[in-house]
């Protein structure tokens, strides 16, 4: 059974020490796992969104049925960064991620939130940048130190 990104950062979170979380997340590394929490962590990506939740409808459908992934949505997340898509509008784009909210589970909704609000840590205590950027070895700039 693949886990969702909520299910991973739940686990990371309730982990009782740095090298546990650290352990978990190398895990269940996969490149979109990596852009949710670079797009979480790192100042120098700014969301093109108004910060906060919007009016969106949350998907109660049960985990495993009739909803996304964010480990397939992520791929579609650059849209949403300043600078990177100029061709839609901003009306556009609020609509596009309105949308992304509502197909995924509640709780990668409420995950993806917090990844555009760069508040992850919030949602999942023990998801912090050091942890991340310990896992896969990124410095300060998320990207990747080269050995």
């Amino acid at each position: 059974m693949v886990l969702t990104f909520h299910e991973i950062f739940t686990k990371v979170n309730n982990a009782k020490d740095k090298e546990r979380k650290i352990e978990i997340l190398r895990q269940y590394d996969s490149p979109s796992m990596r852009q949710v929490l670079k797009g979480a962590f790192d100042p120098k990506i700014k969301w093109d969104l108004p910060s906060g939740t919007p009016p969106y409808i949350e998907n109660d459908a049960p985990l495993g049925t009739e909803h996304t992934y964010l480990d397939q949505e992520a791929k579609r997340l650059w849209h949403f960064v300043v600078g990177a898509d100029n061709n839609l509008t901003k009306v556009k784009k609020e609509t596009l991620f309105i949308q992304m909210l509502e197909g995924l589970s509640a709780d990668e909704a409420k995950l993806l939130l917090g990844v555009k609000d760069k508040n992850l840590n919030n949602l999942y205590k023990g998801l912090t940048s050091a942890v991340v950027k310990e896992s896969f070895n990124w410095n300060d700039d998320y990207v990747k130190i080269e050995t």
